[in-house]
């Protein structure tokens, strides 16, 4: 029954009202168009001491996968940042990346805040909101994104945009900013796991009845480190499930640990392993040994990255875990585009006040300037 409804287009269409898996389908698109609007930033910033992406949610995870695509090659420190405050090292040396994608996130608000009393070089990205609005005030650089798309599937408005300013202010290359294979997996993923494709044909789709019932652990390393958090938010906002996420070699220092006795637990569960034809040998025997030790009752599966620059190896990985993502929410027979819980949590929040308090004090800041 359950591969019956993957292989209905016009039953896959129909659950998926909002059409979340037109942002997969489309991505090389929407990254071409977010490349095209990053080329025109023009920063004015000297080059700094350290870089700190401030934001929540999809919002952050492309400061997530900036950080790990430059770790082996970028000497400035890069910190993601998800709090209220920034770190107490913030200062006139520090670039400030405020990403929210409505604008109207108060931990990112509250962030932005930080970084203008602190001096330092900031940076917004945005498609609007309270963001904005004081960024034009205070005079702060920013570039605005396209509106109307759920944060989680404006990965490349909100990841392009830090590439092509990093490469601006020279702390990546030229090739780091090179999209053009990456482009071109996309679009092969795009044909390979097409609603069209049949379970059969379609490694999404396949991935996703094998999950379903299970608790996804997605388990990455160095370059995929944030593509395995990826995988674990979008199964909670698409899938509308629990998930986790966790990373070599790490994992093996206590995760690996909780599999030993998990006993009839382990049924409920499934490991996703994030590999690379590129992956180091230590880290190759790594994943070997672990998926011998792990506890039999538990279901295994492997998600092998496509392409040969780093750029693209991650890309292709990230979508693949978000077109799985979006195939689980319809095998549940769920929308994967509406958060209610988010949007109920969000609406408790602003009763106490703090956004409230927060917007006063950037008021208070631009009428003392």
């Amino acid at each position: 029954m359950s591969q019956l409804i993957l292989n209905d287009t016009n039953k896959i269409r129909k659950i998926d009202r909002s059409d979340m898996l037109s942002f997969c389908l489309n991505a090389a698109h929407h990254f071409r168009k977010a490349k095209k609007a990053a080329e025109r930033i023009v920063p004015n910033f000297s080059k700094p001491k350290n870089i700190i992406v401030a934001g929540m949610g999809g919002s952050a995870i492309g400061g997530e996968l900036l950080k790990d695509l430059t770790r082996d090659n970028v000497k400035t420190p890069i910190e993601i940042n998800r709090d209220y405050s920034l770190p107490a090292y913030a200062n006139e040396k520090s670039l400030v990346l405020i990403i929210s994608y409505s604008g109207e996130t108060e931990e990112t608000l509250s962030a932005f805040l930080s970084a203008v009393r602190n001096n330092c070089m900031i940076f917004c990205l945005s498609s609007g909101g309270d963001l904005l609005n004081f960024a034009e005030k205070l005079g702060v650089p920013y570039l605005k994104v396209p509106s109307g798309v759920p944060p989680r599937a404006a990965l490349p408005y909100l990841f392009v945009p830090l590439l092509v300013l990093a490469k601006k202010i020279r702390i990546v290359s030229s090739a780091s900013v090179d999209l053009s294979e990456a482009l071109n997996v996309l679009e092969i993923l795009s044909d390979e796991n097409s609603p069209e494709k049949t379970v059969n044909e379609n490694f999404a789709k396949t991935l996703a009845l094998g999950l379903d019932g299970t608790v996804p652990v997605a388990y990455g390393y160095g370059i995929f480190r944030g593509v395995a958090q990826r995988f674990k938010t979008q199964f909670n906002e698409n899938s509308k499930i629990p998930s986790k996420w966790e990373y070599f070699s790490e994992l093996n220092h206590n995760e690996i640990e909780g599999w030993e006795q998990s006993g009839k637990l382990a049924k409920y569960f499934s490991a996703i392993f994030i590999r690379d034809k590129y992956e180091a040998n230590e880290i190759r025997k790594r994943i070997e040994i672990t998926k011998t030790l792990m506890n039999s009752d538990s279901k295994q599966f492997e998600v092998w990255s496509k392409g040969k620059s780093i750029l693209a190896r991650m890309l292709s990985t990230v979508y693949i875990g978000d077109y799985t993502s979006i195939y689980l929410a319809i095998l549940r027979n769920i929308d994967p585009t509406p958060v209610y819980t988010i949007g109920s949590l969000k609406t408790k929040i602003k009763l106490t006040g703090t956004k409230k308090k927060i917007i006063g004090e950037l008021r208070s800041l631009i009428a003392s300037r």
